[in-house]
């Protein structure tokens, strides 16, 4: 059973060039104690807050935790901030949260539901994202039974088939 490493770290903006956001680097020597280059998905609690995230490749070596707006206002943080950061392997990795409206929309369609399953843990994530990141109810619904219907038919969940 694995325990928690606790680090402090600044809360920094970074990540890639093409999507600035904010991050938190974690230092050489807790990477190490999570498996190094071996460890892809952690827990990390900020600010009594659970998240899921991904361990990502600093350019030179290294990695990062990257954290976009809603989830820092959500916590609370805001850059240049000294967090105390609590992380851990993720026990489950492929694990995804789904949204209402995807859980409900997946439910009602039991093919699309093992289609959905097929996929990587990556590719659901982004499949969440898609659904999760529409502001208004309405458009998270639509974009749940749109991407349901073309897990349904057997069609990709991103082209246009």
């Amino acid at each position: 059973m694995s325990t928690s490493i606790t680090f402090r770290a600044t809360l920094e903006p970074g990540g890639p060039s093409f999507m600035p956001t904010q991050t938190i680097v974690v230092p050489a020597e807790v990477l190490e104690k999570l498996g190094g280059k071996a460890a892809k998905r952690v827990i990390c609690t900020v600010r009594g807050q659970a998240l899921r995230l991904g361990l990502l490749p600093l350019e030179g070596g290294g990695r990062y935790l990257m954290l976009n707006k809603d989830v820092c206002r959500v916590v609370g943080i805001a850059l240049g901030q000294e967090l105390v950061v609590a992380i851990e392997p993720d026990p489950n990795p492929d694990h995804v949260d789904l949204p209402d409206e995807l859980a409900e929309a997946l439910a009602a369609w039991p093919e699309a539901e093992t289609a959905f399953n097929n996929y990587s843990g990556s590719h659901r994530r982004a499949m969440v994202r898609l659904v999760d990141e529409a502001k208004q109810r309405e458009t998270r619904v639509r974009r749940a039974v749109q991407l349901v219907e073309r897990l349904g038919r057997g069609l990709h969940p991103f082209r246009g088939d």
